[in-house]
């Protein structure tokens, strides 16, 4: 957490602090009742107020179900708004794929509504309050005291696969042993062909290793590829097609292989990155900012896993 924040300030060093107002939801209607309200692409900062994440509303019989909340209560209450323009049913359910705040911390602007998570998520929510709020407010330069971690009241474990129906809405929560974090979960809807990826799947965008398990990771990625999945929503960037969710496994299979053979091979960190082709990886955002972290996060874990 503490690299992260120092990343994110490097950003901002030497730039003033101005506080924009929140950038609009860009809502994209999948069906008629699956709505992606896609958030900007950039890392959380002054200007944007800290929105930068995808969240997907779901039209239920009597109610809404959201899919994550944003950094911040405010933020929370933007994607409220965004969601009454498409539909006067109130949000009843929000369900978060993973603790990271910029997924989570929205929670707090729906105090009536039920939240559903894997179990570790809501572990890891707790645990990193502090670190999560102090990074949003440091990279806006706010302080928001109505921002607070609103955990889970209903939880599913790792490994399992759950099939509920919410509302009208058939859902199944697949909580992976660990991928982007610990606490993932992707949210599957058979009768749509829609995945909700959170931050497992992004496009477009250099994916953070920072609390991940890259082998498990690729391993869950293997396993999206094989779903018929139409449309997946991913935890940043664009909207994703089955083949989409297939090139970021290659590439990130490849870009594991490669930190492997480069340790096998008894390079340092910093020798392999500047061996390996990077590529394709240079075009997506965040390369610059992300890369190097995730090369010596894959790192340490295959030396972790040698011995």
């Amino acid at each position: 957490m503490k690299r992260l924040l120092l990343l994110i300030f490097s950003l901002l060093c030497g730039a003033s602090v101005w506080a924009g107002e929140i950038p609009a939801v860009k809502a994209v209607k999948v069906n008629a009742r699956i709505h992606a309200l896609l958030g900007p692409m950039e890392l959380p900062n002054a200007k944007n107020q800290g929105y930068m994440v995808n969240s997907t509303l779901i039209l239920g019989d009597t109610g809404a179900i959201l899919i994550d909340t944003g950094f911040t209560d405010e933020i929370g209450a933007h994607l409220a708004k965004a969601a009454a323009r498409i539909t006067g049913k109130p949000v009843k359910v929000i369900i978060n794929t993973h603790h990271h705040g910029d997924h989570s911390f929205g929670n707090a602007a729906f105090p009536g509504a039920k939240v559903i998570s894997s179990e570790m998520c809501r572990k890891l929510l707790l645990e990193g309050e502090a670190d999560w709020l102090a990074l949003v407010q440091g990279v806006t330069g706010r302080k928001f005291p109505n921002t607070r971690a609103v955990p889970a009241t209903e939880v599913y474990p790792a490994k399992t696969r759950t099939e509920v129906t919410i509302d009208g809405v058939k859902l199944a929560f697949i909580v992976p042993e660990w991928a982007h974090t610990a606490g993932d979960m992707m949210v599957w809807l058979p009768d749509d062909k829609v995945l909700v990826g959170g931050d497992i799947l992004v496009n477009q965008v250099t994916p953070n290793f920072r609390d991940a398990n890259v082998k498990k990771w690729i391993e869950t990625l293997a396993e999206v590829k094989a779903m018929p999945a139409k449309t997946i929503i991913p935890g940043h960037g664009p909207l994703m097609s089955a083949a989409d969710a297939a090139r970021l496994h290659e590439r990130m299979a490849r870009l594991y292989a490669g930190i492997e053979a480069g340790y096998k091979a008894g390079l340092s960190d910093s020798d392999i990155r500047k061996k390996l082709d990077l590529s394709e990886w240079k075009p997506l955002h965040h390369f610059e900012e992300q890369m190097g972290g995730n090369i010596n996060k894959a790192y340490l874990e295959i030396e972790a896993a040698a011995f």
